[in-house]
């Protein structure tokens, strides 16, 4: 006889907003497609890659006034009963004329991986980037110290080990960003 499997828990958007507002603080709470994921707050090593990119990428958009560079936790809701937290985002200009706005549509998304993120972040997480028409999508391996690039219709990411380069509509120029140097910059001193 066939071993049965249980079938999974769908939480609605009520469920995972009680919940998750209950939990104790520290946990990165996301809910895709109907299941929860919960990872560990990050280490410093993630953190510092988080900030410096946000560094980077933030005054690049505000020169071409794209949009607003954000850090998670924020919520973004790209369709109903979906809840992620990318750990950089690019929010279009046009999306925050309103304060109470909610986060629906981003020009850019980055996760930065981690032991504990990586599967979500590659499996579970990119196709709903994807179908959501994200139009860049970037996983930063910091161990690899490489980028896997995703566009929606990709059915295979570009790995950039070199000169990432992201020219969205709107900007004149390109941002660039050498890869190797900013995964030095970052290594710890030994």
């Amino acid at each position: 006889m066939p071993a049965q499997v249980a079938p999974t828990r769908r939480w609605t958007l009520d469920e995972f907003y009680r919940e998750r507002d209950a939990a104790p603080r520290g946990e990165r709470w996301e809910l895709v497609d109907g299941e929860v994921l919960v990872t560990p707050s990050p280490n410093w090593t993630h953190q510092g890659v988080v900030g410096r990119l946000y560094e980077l990428v933030a005054p690049y958009v505000r020169a071409w006034k794209l949009g607003r560079t954000f850090t998670a936790p924020l919520d973004v809701t790209l369709e109903p009963d979906l809840v992620l937290q990318p750990d950089l985002l690019v929010v279009p200009a046009k999306l925050l004329e309103r304060r109470q706005d909610p986060v629906n549509r981003l020009l850019l998304a980055a996760e930065i991986l981690s032991p504990s993120s990586a599967r979500h972040d590659r499996v579970r997480k990119r196709p709903v980037y994807q179908r959501n028409r994200v139009p860049q999508y970037w996983i930063v391996d910091p161990e690899s110290e490489t980028v896997e690039r995703w566009t929606p219709d990709d059915e295979r990411p570009e790995i950039v080990d070199g000169m990432l380069v992201w020219h969205p509509d709107g900007a004149a120029q390109p941002f660039t960003l050498d890869l190797p140097a900013f995964f030095a910059e970052l290594r710890p001193e030994r």
